[in-house]
């Protein structure tokens, strides 16, 4: 017998799965890039201020685990599936992306340089910008109009707090939820990560070849 034809809504589904992964895996590759590059720069900040920084880096790395975390409660599995506008969606359309890209400010932040940090922000909100005007056009066509609807009342990435509302109870999907959990969890390794290059320059294994402010 052969196979039912497939509906144009699950060729799209389809189409931005495969898109999906294939960001995943440039942007692995840009931040594998990245983190080379910055093996051989070196921090001109006295110890005290460095500390500082990277502390505070630290705080935005969990506030960014906490927050993904949070997001992915309420749309695990059901983002092509329906209009989820409440908990964090009920402020911003894309708050797995605003997360992801405060965790990277803390990752930038490890090196003790706010230019890195506040650059490693905005090329991650730049990367997710891209990302989102694709998911937005792939969404329209799956939900249609609530969605358009969803989209003329909340932010696409920066919040409205005035916005919020919730729900008593949601529910997830655990795989999901532990699949996001190992993803931000991997945003820690930044932390021994960058102090293993600073120990490697202090003992002058690894040449600064160049200042990061």
């Amino acid at each position: 017998m052969a196979a039912a034809a497939r509906s144009p809504s699950e060729k799209s589904f389809d189409e931005m799965g495969r898109y999906q992964r294939r960001r995943r895996i440039l942007l692995a590759l840009l931040i594998g890039a990245f983190c080379a590059l910055l093996v051989f720069g070196g921090s001109p900040h006295d110890e005290l201020m460095h500390e500082r920084i990277e502390a505070h880096g630290i705080a935005l790395i969990l506030i960014g685990i906490g927050g993904r975390l949070w997001s992915i409660l309420y749309i695990g599995g059901r983002k092509s599936a329906e209009v989820v506008d409440t908990g964090p969606y009920s402020v911003m359309r894309n708050p797995l992306y605003f997360f992801s890209t405060i965790a990277a400010l803390g990752i930038g932040a490890q090196t003790g340089s706010m230019i890195v940090a506040v650059a490693s922000a905005v090329l991650c909100a730049a990367a997710f910008h891209i990302v989102t005007l694709r998911e937005e056009r792939h969404l329209m066509t799956v939900l249609g109009a609530p969605y358009k609807d969803y989209i003329a009342r909340v932010p696409r990435f920066f919040p409205n707090p005035l916005l919020f509302r919730d729900e008593p109870e949601v529910t997830f999907t655990p795989r999901i939820f532990n699949h996001t959990l190992r993803d931000g969890l991997a945003f820690l390794i930044s932390i021994p990560f960058f102090e293993f290059i600073e120990t490697g320059q202090e003992s002058g294994v690894i040449p600064v070849l160049f200042w990061l402010y």
